[in-house]
């Protein structure tokens, strides 16, 4: 087989879109935003063209979205939507309710600005602004990690010890966008690795009642039938589930790559030349992309620096980061998102998972890239160099940094005004 005949030429919503039909999602609800639309529309023309036997319900919203794959996924059939931005926020509540009753949909975010100001260009603020509903959530650096991202999304999701929904992110425009070549496995192969899905609660059988959704107490409840969780209960079994899915993350990652011959580090993160760091940049997504290029231009000045891109967000492995950063001198995180009234959530939730070490190294945060703003390799490198500076000096800055801003642009601090209270 030649290399025509192995790969394709796609956008990353093309890749997502792919990874649907070899997963043969069975249920597809979706409300057009950019720049997620092209994802929902090719699967459309999957589904009229015959290629994929599945129904596609047409919704007046994102919100109506989510709220059809629940229903769908309860009773038993696989489901799949995808989203962005403020289409994600109008999900929001209908997350947790999918979350709660442990329905493994997948979805992906084509990642996109959270307004106002209005913006359609990438960051990462709407992916992580939903960090507390219950969802697995990976992140992607090219096409082809889109496509095969989702397919093991599928097998994690509906495995008998995690039944939780998953959410699948990679930027707006940077990769949905942009044309990037795809190895798309034959269906046999897929049909291998992603078993039937055996549902937990399948109310599409009519044999068996069942009931979803009860309204809990704050306790245990006694009945003659047995005994009921209430609502702790609940969020401990979530909590335990999300906690032990990290292991099976790993476990399909490398099923994965045994199968198909392509690995992303260990399923939880990425390193790039880490062999003999002492300095360690901390990203996801676009900006760990950038960071490459980073990374070998002061390697090529004699800096000991190497790369962990992130891919499992949640839960959030802190204990494998332990491992990686217990020897590491110095880390200098950039959040393409920001905690607003703290810092980035990157550098929030790294310093938080290394605190148990006995040596911590010295860990500093930058904002970068908000609204599509171009994160560049120069800008990068002087992040580095500002924080080995301030960690020969043990000098911490409380304030949170912005990298790339064009305050000495704007035409009023020109005329001799200044910025006070952030106007």
């Amino acid at each position: 087989m030649n290399a025509s005949e192995e790969y394709e030429i796609m956008i990353g919503n093309h890749a997502a879109a792919y990874a649907c039909k070899g997963a043969k999602v069975q249920v597809v609800a979706a409300y057009p935003i950019t720049p997620q639309s092209p994802v929902v529309e090719k699967i459309s023309y999957f589904i009229e063209s015959g290629e994929l036997n599945a129904r596609m319900v047409r919704v007046e919203s994102e919100q109506s979205a989510l709220v059809a794959c629940v229903a769908a996924s309860a009773t038993g059939v696989r489901t799949y939507t995808a989203t962005s931005s403020h289409g994600l926020m109008l999900m929001y509540e209908i997350l947790c309710w999918a979350a709660g009753n442990r329905l493994p949909i997948v979805m992906n975010i084509a990642t996109r600005a959270v307004g106002a100001p209005w913006s359609v260009w990438t960051d990462h603020q709407d992916a992580f602004t939903v960090r507390d509903t219950g969802w697995l959530q990976m992140f992607c650096e090219d096409n082809q990690e889109i496509y095969d991202t989702n397919l093991q999304a599928f097998r994690i999701a509906e495995d008998p010890c995690v039944y939780v929904p998953t959410l699948v992110s990679y930027d707006g425009y940077i990769l949905s966008h942009t044309f990037m070549p795809v190895r798309l496995e034959p269906q046999s192969r897929i049909d291998d690795f992603i078993p039937p899905l055996k549902h937990h609660l399948n109310l599409g059988d009519m044999n068996v009642v069942k009931g979803v959704c009860p309204v809990t107490t704050p306790h245990v409840v006694k009945r003659e039938e047995g005994t009921a969780p209430g609502y702790y209960e609940f969020r401990y079994s979530l909590q335990r589930a999300m906690e032990h899915s990290i292991e099976k993350v790993v476990e399909v990652h490398d099923l994965f790559a045994e199968k198909f011959g392509r690995s992303y580090g260990n399923g939880i993160y990425k390193a790039y030349k880490m062999e003999d760091a002492d300095i360690v940049i901390f990203a996801v997504g676009s900006v760990a992309s950038e960071s490459r290029l980073v990374i070998d231009k002061l390697r090529a000045k004699g800096i000991k620096i190497g790369l962990i891109s992130l891919k499992l967000f949640r839960p959030f492995p802190a204990k494998h980061l332990r491992e990686v950063f217990k020897d590491i001198k110095t880390v200098v995180v950039f959040d393409r998102d920001v905690g607003y009234g703290y810092e980035g959530i990157l550098f929030t939730e790294l310093k938080s998972a290394l605190y148990q070490l006995k040596n911590r190294p010295f860990i500093k945060g930058y904002i970068v890239g908000l609204g599509g703003r171009d994160v560049k390799a120069d800008d990068l490198i002087n992040g580095v160099l500002r924080t080995i500076e301030l960690e020969k000096k043990n000098e911490y800055v409380e304030q949170t940094e912005f990298i790339g801003l064009k305050l000495d642009e704007l035409d009023f601090l020109k005329k001799g005004g200044k910025v006070e209270n952030g106007r």
